[in-house]
């Protein structure tokens, strides 16, 4: 089986070398939770370690922990053998440990030397000592294959770009141990093969990364040890030499690693939704969505590849009624709704998982209840009558999280307290529970775990079969070759590909997502 427990340092003639990163029982409780309980966890100078475990498993907590963000209430921190105590972020750079956050904290009108050096700018005279910061950034870009140049601006670089510029401000304070939390997770397969890439000369350097993930293939091929945290504790470690995907899977949920393959077609002729030369501009005055065009039927689910930024975000505003068109129709169920409102559209039947949760799904600082009703407030079991029905809510908030696995004390508790994978549970819960003809599901499982993970898909299966249209936005390309029955490629704000699920890699689709295909274009 996979548990085995942690290897001892390495021996030297001197004797054994400490661990670059030891933590010792480590405990963290919150009002209500016990999120890390007694965490063991030993990481050697010079590898990639990687930590699995479902949403709401403590990785968060443990990582911010290690990061000086949490004080732990019980146990132990030792860096290089020395105890250590964290009181703040600052003190974790200080002691050499630097984190990349999944959400990337750049400046878009700023440069890149610009980002790297904020808060860290080297001065002469009392002003930006620009040259110094530049041979700085280039010296650490070359070292470590980063490819970055310091005069560009972040707004112009590609997903791949911004995240090496984040690596590299880590390394400027003088990292030697990297956090990087959910590397991959808005990376196409050719830009993850780069990071890998990265990582590789970082542990040349002999510099040490703790690898947070949930995509077993990734962590298997990246990582020299991995440990698993399952429901707030370590419950094993575990070589990917000798592990498979389905055995960590197993250590961390319990159960086989799923599959979003469906092949079976539910598509009928009716269309759900019509969208005939769908046209929105830019601030800059340039299209961000250039005369789209496409249908989605009923128990059709249309998937929409692309690399962030090529204007799919810009297109789910449109169709939701969230941002005006330069040109073009929407169409639902036969109906012209383009001057809709959003209410409008929601009432008539659209369904809208987004692509930000915290941003547009959620109010964090609220309970449950009041999160179940957003978006629906005009209907049961929201209102009885003329006001809201604050027991039905609740009552019904009960349900989504029985029938949805959301893990949580009850509809009172704050959505804050909630792991990302069970927010995004209870959002799928709120709009599934709607019956919606149309659903409109931007990165439905956008870092969540493979068991949360297995919960939605099987949740867009059954909704397709059932007659519903889902139009499916994601960077998870077996997602999105999985569930969809057609798929299609945006680039530069227009569709440019229409490709067959059934005949596709992950690294066919990703050559069209970023234009290197020949003769891009109709596949289907």
């Amino acid at each position: 089986m996979a548990e085995q427990p942690a290897g001892p340092p390495a021996e030297t003639g001197a004797g054994p070398v400490p661990y670059a990163v030891e933590l010792r029982g480590i405990t963290k409780r919150f009002p209500g939770v016990v999120a890390n309980r007694d965490i063991e966890l030993r990481v050697r100078r010079g590898e990639v370690h990687a930590i699995v475990g479902e949403n709401g498993a403590g990785k968060s907590t443990l990582m911010k922990t290690l990061y000086g963000m949490h004080r732990p209430d019980e146990g132990t921190i030792l860096l290089d053998g020395r105890e250590t105590t964290l009181r703040s972020p600052a003190d974790a750079i200080a002691a050499g440990i630097g984190m990349v956050h999944q959400h990337f904290m750049l400046a878009d009108n700023f440069t890149v030397l610009e980002n790297v050096v904020l808060g860290s700018e080297p001065t002469r005279g009392g002003r930006l000592d620009r040259a110094t910061a530049r041979r700085r950034i280039r010296e650490i870009s070359e070292r470590y294959a980063l490819n970055l140049d310091p005069d560009v601006l972040v707004e112009d670089l590609g997903v791949g770009d911004r995240q090496r510029v984040e690596i590299a401000k880590v390394l400027y304070r003088g990292a030697t141990t990297l956090i990087l939390d959910e590397p991959t997770a808005v990376l196409v397969p050719q830009e993850v093969d780069e990071l890998f890439g990265n990582l590789a000369e970082l542990k040349r350097e002999g510099l040490t990364v703790i690898f947070i993930s949930h995509k077993l293939d990734e962590v298997r091929k990246v990582a020299d040890s991995i440990t698993v945290i399952r429901r707030g504790t370590t419950v094993g470690t575990a070589d990917p030499r000798t592990t498979t995907a389905r055995q960590l899977a197993e250590m961390m949920v319990g159960s086989e690693l799923p599959s979003p393959q469906t092949r079976t077609s539910t598509v009928r002729d009716t269309p759900v939704l019509e969208l005939r030369g769908v046209t929105v501009a830019s601030l800059a005055g340039r299209p961000s969505v250039d005369d789209v065009s496409l249908t989605v039927r009923e128990g059709e689910v249309v998937g929409i590849a692309g690399v962030e930024g090529n204007g799919q975000a810009e297109l789910v505003d449109a169709i939701m009624g969230l941002r005006s068109l330069a040109g073009g129709v929407v169409v639902l169920g036969g109906q012209e709704i383009t001057a809709w409102s959003t209410r409008a559209r929601r009432e008539a039947g659209v369904g809208f998982v987004p692509e930000d949760r915290h941003r547009q799904g959620m109010l964090l600082e609220a309970p449950l209840w009041e999160n179940r009703i957003l978006g629906h407030q005009t209907r049961p079991p929201a209102v009885k009558g003329l006001f809201i029905d604050r027991a039905g809510a609740r009552a019904d908030t009960a349900r989504i999280m029985r029938d949805y696995d959301v893990r949580a004390p009850g509809p009172d508790t704050l959505a804050i307290a909630l792991s990302g994978g069970n927010q995004q549970k209870l959002i799928v819960g709120r709009e599934m529970s709607a019956r919606p003809r149309l659903l409109i599901a931007a990165h439905p499982t956008r870092g969540v775990d493979v068991g949360a993970q297995a919960v939605i898909w099987e949740l867009l299966k059954d909704a397709r079969a059932e007659g519903m249209g889902i139009l499916l936005i994601s960077a998870d390309l077996d997602e999105l070759i999985g569930l969809s029955d057609t798929l299609q490629v945006m680039l530069r704000g227009r569709l440019v590909a229409t490709l067959d699920p059934g005949t596709l890699t992950p690294e066919e689709l990703g050559s069209h997502m970023t234009g290197a295909h020949d003769g891009a274009g109709s596949a289907a």
